[in-house]
């Protein structure tokens, strides 16, 4: 069985939403993350009122490490395909000839841009001694970003 139930959404959105309406299922966009906001409030419960072991709760955390982890890769591509659309013919071959990219940051042409997007992202605050560099997950999403695109335009041009 369906229910029907109201929303209240600001007037900007209902604006994008009346513009993009035949490019998504809105209904099942919010069913998702509704479903998920849910769970993650029903698992968040059931830590609390439930004795875990502890191997339930490596893997519990594990699971969410990754998750974690997932985003700032996901961050990083999404920044990196951002940049290659805008970027210059010469900017693009000089960051995918780069022989060591994890340099990009210290780069003289890209510095003043990586400094900008680590304090958007707020990447320095998320390195913790010891765990995995988060700056190196976000490069690595940046690289795939900007790599992908060249590959699909470079035997167009």
């Amino acid at each position: 069985m369906v229910q029907k139930i109201t929303l209240s959404i600001p007037d900007l959105l209902h604006e994008k939403l009346k513009e993009w309406r035949n490019s998504f299922n809105f209904s099942k966009m919010f069913q998702e993350a509704l479903t998920e906001a849910i769970q993650k409030k029903e698992d968040f419960q059931k830590r609390f009122s439930e004795d875990f072991e502890m191997p339930e709760i490596i893997k519990r955390l594990q699971h969410e490490k990754v998750l974690w982890e997932k985003q700032f890769f996901k961050s990083g591509k999404k920044e990196g395909m951002k940049w290659a659309r805008s970027a210059h013919y010469e900017d693009l071959l000089h960051v995918v000839n780069m022989n060591d990219t994890y340099k990009l940051t210290e780069d003289p042409k890209m510095k003043a841009y990586f400094e900008e997007v680590y304090d958007t992202y707020a990447l320095a605050k998320n390195t913790i001694e010891g765990s995995i560099d988060h700056q190196l997950l976000f490069i690595d999403g940046w690289l795939t970003g900007v790599n992908g695109l060249w590959n699909q335009v470079k035997e167009k041009i």
